[in-house]
């Protein structure tokens, strides 16, 4: 508390002059009152510069309860755009008055009651002040952190709730621009017509008056208060600073979100290209191979011994052609899980690793898998396949661990290798046929995450984790946030 700065024979001496201005405090008031008209002070800073003099302070009983007063009321100003420098010049001007009542007694109470007036005002100042930044800062924190566009909401009116020290806020994103008296500021006290504006029921009656805010054609920001606590102009104006950094955010995330849209869009459309051309080959130009393999099996009975090494040489070129469209077709569409589901299509996986790489290969999968999603087991598969793929290509690895298991809520896969190891940040700028950056993508879109770490000669892990209801992530969501 700002009074522990006395000693007890000060606050003595400050309460002895309060005691003898208190018979004139009603006097000196209004003088005061009409020296601050004169000036042109509206009548709420006036209010709160009468709660901030000696007078003021004659009518408590003691001086924490006047710090306290003025503490609040200094917050009070700040807010009413009242600056430092006229606060100070007002009060010296009541110490004016002051002169001709205590003709010269009680100076070093005066002082020592100025510099305790000053030092609480100061620090009310520096209050909101700092209340202000702090939410320029937690707005700014809120979108460089927030993972999407409902993440973003719900920062943004925890932030501005607080800020306001309102009991409750809603933030509604709207359909199209708001029109009537939504499209101002607007306070709004219970009981009264305009209660029925407010956008969430719930908030109707509840408290004892609303700040209404528009966010330019993008959304709505109310606000419920315990009190009747009309904005301050400070207030407002902050009301409108924060609203353009929201605006342009909610802008932002929603621009990403319909460019994340597009691209789940793409990639789905990627995905039924691979199927398609998958299906084709298997049963066209895999079922012509199979014959002319056939047809060279019974050419090479048949044939005279001269020819038959060549017969033979194009049998070999015919099968070896089919194995690799083989190869291509499960590259392109898993088809396999459909016909042998997860855990089935994993194992294949791994033989076929085991068949084309020297590494030792561990497989740990735990755990039923049939009623998981077909997005969700493709995410696995995909993951599974091009980490397998990296590691032949580039890893140099001599063991490899692949596991699946369920956790309470989430499904984690991990793949692990023991060798070269590469840079983490600079992987997704290489040019891959799924990629980094394609996994983490699909990752996302489930509502889960991919991890991937690495360090030169230590390998490479790779963590794929995805709730257990995972599903496609709707891009827009709600469209709206509240705060109780």
């Amino acid at each position: 508390m700002t009074d522990a700065l006395l000693t007890p024979a000060a606050r003595r001496f400050v309460a002895a002059m309060g005691r003898a201005i208190a018979p004139d405090a009603g006097r000196l008031d209004r003088r005061f009152r009409k020296t601050l008209c004169a000036r042109g002070y509206n009548a709420a800073q006036i209010r709160a510069f009468l709660a901030i003099t000696p007078a003021a302070a004659s009518r408590l009983r003691s001086l924490s309860q006047f710090l306290e007063q003025v503490q609040y009321n200094g917050q009070r100003l700040a807010k009413l755009n009242v600056q430092p420098a006229a606060v100070d010049e007002v009060l010296r001007e009541f110490g004016g008055l002051l002169d001709s009542l205590l003709e010269g007694r009680f100076q070093p109470a005066r002082e020592q009651l100025y510099l305790s007036t000053t030092l609480a005002l100061r620090n009310a100042y520096y209050q909101v002040r700092e209340a202000e930044a702090q939410a320029f800062f937690g707005l700014v924190r809120a979108e460089a952190e927030s993972t999407g566009l409902e993440d973003l909401l719900e920062r943004f009116v925890r932030i501005l709730t607080r800020t306001f020290q309102a009991r409750a806020g809603h933030l509604l994103l709207l359909r199209r621009p708001a029109r009537g008296k939504l499209v101002r500021p607007l306070y709004i006290e219970s009981g009264k017509p305009g209660e029925r504006l407010l956008a969430l029921p719930e908030l109707r009656g509840r408290y004892a008056s609303y700040w209404s805010f528009p966010m330019g054609q993008v959304a709505l920001l109310q606000f419920g208060f315990a009190v009747r606590y009309p904005w301050l102009p400070g207030e407002l104006a902050l009301l409108h600073a924060v609203s353009e950094r929201c605006q342009g955010a909610i802008e932002k995330a929603r621009l990403e979100a319909e460019n994340r849209r597009l691209d789940a869009e793409a990639r789905q459309a990627e995905e039924d290209e691979r199927r398609r051309i998958g299906r084709e080959l298997h049963d066209e130009a895999g079922q012509l191979l199979l014959l002319l393999r056939l047809e060279l099996e019974m050419m090479e009975r048949r044939a005279p011994d001269e020819m038959r090494p060549r017969v033979v040489e194009a049998r070999r070129i015919a099968e070896r052609t089919v194995d690799e469209i083989r190869r291509i077709v499960a590259a392109l569409s898993p088809a396999v899980l459909e016909r042998l589901g997860l855990k089935a299509a994993l194992r294949q996986l791994g033989a076929r690793f085991r068949r084309l790489h020297p590494a030792g290969l561990r497989l740990r999968i735990s755990g039923s898998w049939e009623a998981l999603p077909r997005q969700t087991q493709e995410v696995i598969y995909r993951v599974s396949q091009e980490s397998l793929q990296n590691i032949a290509k580039h890893s140099q690895a001599t063991h490899v661990n692949l596991s699946l298991r369920e956790a309470d809520k989430s499904i984690r896969l991990s793949v692990a290798d023991n060798g070269a190891g590469f840079s983490a940040e600079a992987a997704p700028g290489k040019p891959m046929s799924f990629g980094l950056a394609g996994m983490q993508e699909r990752a996302r879109r489930l509502g889960g995450k991919l991890n991937v770490r690495s360090h030169a000669g230590k390998g490479v892990a790779v963590q794929l984790e995805l709730p257990k209801d995972s599903a496609t992530m709707v891009v827009h969501g709600k469209n709206t946030r509240t705060l109780n």
